[in-house]
């Protein structure tokens, strides 16, 4: 490998589920990233990028990009074993890993798991993170030197894998793509007679709720672009209340720093000198009347 390290993207779960806590998944997150990182790569959640994008689509060219994905199924998180899936359906380079409380997916079982402590005991946990280091260097030597590898399509016969195209545009131009896409997913939902709030609903739990309706496109671009590059910030989206009238919401990884982050982007956005103005005019008004 050269000096430059290549991205291995984790799949793994976040938040509590199956009786484990958010602690609990941070904890496993680091053990893996140690594997990762002792086996020569560098080890970043599919969902996290330095550029700016809705999240979905970055976990989905993560998924297809990364030379090489460690998935935990421990769990079997619905958004887990979907991506899984992706990843797969691409046949590129992926190694799944799960504790020793979950039982295997049929679909999925014929592909090896290495499996960890759900209690991550210290000397199991050391020897999975051996066995994960050296799946992850031989997995990927394979990958490169046998032209006839394959992950799991090819086991089952010919089969034209997934591809994504790709194009190179503007920040100016992303933006405004990725604005149009949402407003058309918020009609889609309109035509089945569903509620516009669901669409809310599908970026996660808002944290953040910030009208957008009185600011200019750019400070609205400014401030959609910091809240995709936060590292506080899972999901982030807008959503229409009204026609023309768009509000920024977004979900965060603790209500703590979703506090701290609204603050950020109302300072950046205005809004509280605006709020400010807005009760000062009101007042000489009332006076003068």
């Amino acid at each position: 490998m050269s000096d430059e390290k290549l991205q291995c993207g984790i799949v793994m779960p976040i938040s509590t589920i199956d009786g484990c806590t958010e602690t609990h998944w941070s904890d496993v997150l680091e053990i893996i990233n140690e594997s990762i990182d002792d086996a020569g790569f560098d080890g970043e959640l599919v969902s996290n990028a330095d550029d700016v994008g809705i999240i979905h689509k970055r976990i989905i060219q993560n998924l297809y990009e990364n030379p090489i994905v460690v998935c935990d199924v421990s769990g079997k998180n619905p958004n887990v074993m979907f991506e899984l899936g992706m990843r797969l359906a691409f046949d590129k380079p992926t190694i799944i890993i799960k504790d020793d409380k979950t039982t295997y997916s049929f679909d999925t079982s014929a592909i090896e798991h290495i499996e960890y402590p759900r209690d991550l005991r210290f000397t199991k946990v050391v020897e999975f993170k051996k066995k994960l280091a050296d799946k992850l260097k031989a997995t990927y030597k394979k990958s490169k030197d046998d032209p006839n590898y394959t992950t799991f399509l090819k086991h089952f016969g010919e089969f034209k894998v997934a591809k994504i195209d790709q194009k190179e545009v503007s920040g100016q131009e992303f933006i405004i793509e990725e604005l149009k896409s949402m407003r058309r997913s918020i009609s889609r939902l309109d035509r089945t007679g569903r509620s516009k709030y669901e669409f809310e609903r599908y970026m996660g739990e808002s944290d953040i709720d910030i009208c957008l309706g009185e600011f200019r496109s750019d400070k609205r671009d400014e401030a959609i672009e910091f809240l995709m590059k936060h590292p506080a910030v899972k999901n982030a989206g807008m959503v229409e209340r009204g026609e023309d009238h768009y509000h920024l919401v977004a979900s965060t990884r603790g209500s703590m720093e979703g506090i701290e982050v609204e603050r950020e982007v109302k300072s950046m956005l205005g809004i509280d000198s605006l709020r400010k103005n807005r009760l000062r005019k009101k007042f000489i008004e009332s006076s003068e009347g």
